[in-house]
């Protein structure tokens, strides 16, 4: 097939990670970046040997000789961008969430179905975690049995990040729809994708984003603004399932906690498992409780290592070497339980799915 010509659509922060994959998947070029902000796009293009740089996302979709992109661009453009993508004859990897609506996520699947032969990815990144990939084997050779329970959380004391983070209309919200999905996400896929029936959850905005705090820095969006919050600070929420599971989840961007904290838990009918902050699995034998611990190199997710796989995966993909684990239907699937949170904390009663 030859080498894979790549265009990356939003230069910001987390386009970092998915240029440095390219960069080292030595079956990639990387031909072409597009920004809104030409000097942001154009230093990104020189960094890593782009020949062409672009404003304009539909100058960068009209070349003939990219292949696939990577769009790392505001939530409120993915759907967008990802459908004529899809209709320039690309494959397409698009960040998390896949989009800002569940009309938006079901256009994209709508748009992905139609061009069944290229490749759609959702960049749920830490199912590409080798963590996750570990356990997943352990899940799927059955040791831990049915799993019925998952306990995730995403707690930053001080970290809204401000900018179009902050901005409900471009990010569709706060700590839920940027940070709390990976661990849901991660949750979900651990436990088998079972079909979601309803949720329920608490949304807070008691803090705003504290940019008063001094001695104390925090990761700020290239636009941040301290006048600017639009988004929670902080959410909960309990998650069921039509197989009787549940994830109990929170998240958030501020909140007076002792510090900075990851935990993900999940409990089945023969065993355990805890992958954040590390991989630890629980299990029973010979009437007596196991503790083992994996001996591997990253017991936690690295996020370097994490994107590395994805965009290795992605490539994998394109070439026929295997199926992508994250297409279209599980980003709907997941934007329905992130918009059905948000509409049970704005109407305070659990919300049915479908």
């Amino acid at each position: 097939m030859g080498t894979i010509k790549v265009g990356i659509i939003g230069a910001g922060s987390i386009s970092e990670f998915h240029f440095e994959a390219y960069k080292h998947n030595n079956e990639v070029d990387i031909v072409a970046v597009c920004d809104l902000n030409e000097q942001r796009a154009k230093d990104k293009a020189g960094k890593y040997g782009a020949t062409k740089h672009f404003t304009d996302y539909n100058e960068l979709l009209a070349l003939s000789e990219i292949d696939a992109v990577s769009i790392c661009t505001w939530n409120n453009s993915h759907a967008e961008i990802a459908i004529a993508a899809l209709n320039a004859g690309k494959h397409v990897l698009v960040e998390k969430p896949l989009c800002k609506t569940v009309e938006e996520a079901r256009h994209i699947e709508a748009a992905a179905n139609a061009h069944h032969n290229q490749i759609f990815q959702v960049g749920f990144v830490r199912r590409h975690g080798t963590n996750a990939k570990v356990l997943k084997k352990f899940i799927d050779a059955g040791d831990l049995g049915d799993i019925y329970y998952a306990k995730a959380s995403y707690i930053r004391a001080l970290g809204n990040p401000g900018g179009w983070f902050a901005d409900k209309e471009r990010s569709g919200g706060g700590p839920l729809i940027d940070i709390g999905v990976h661990v849901i996400d991660l949750s979900w896929y651990l436990m088998g994708k079972p079909k979601v029936k309803s949720v329920s959850g608490n949304t807070y905005n008691r803090l705003g984003n504290r940019s008063h705090i001094e001695h104390k820095s925090f990761y700020k969006a290239a636009d941040y603004d301290p006048d600017q919050n639009g988004v929670e600070d902080m959410v909960n929420a309990l998650i069921r399932f039509e197989n009787g599971a549940s994830i109990l989840v929170d998240a958030s961007f501020t909140l007076h906690a002792k510090g900075d904290s990851g935990e993900l838990k999940i409990f089945g009918e023969k065993g355990g498992a805890e992958i954040d902050p590390s991989l630890h699995l629980t299990a029973e034998k010979h009437n007596t409780i196991l503790n083992v611990t994996p001996e591997i190199d990253a017991v936690s997710f690295d996020m370097m290592d994490g994107f590395q796989n994805e965009i290795d995966h992605y490539i994998s993909c394109i070439k026929g070497e295997a199926e992508t684990i994250a297409p279209a239907e599980d980003g709907l699937e997941i934007m329905k339980i992130l918009a059905g949170i948000y509409e049970s904390a704005e109407t305070g009663k659990e919300v049915y799915l479908n």
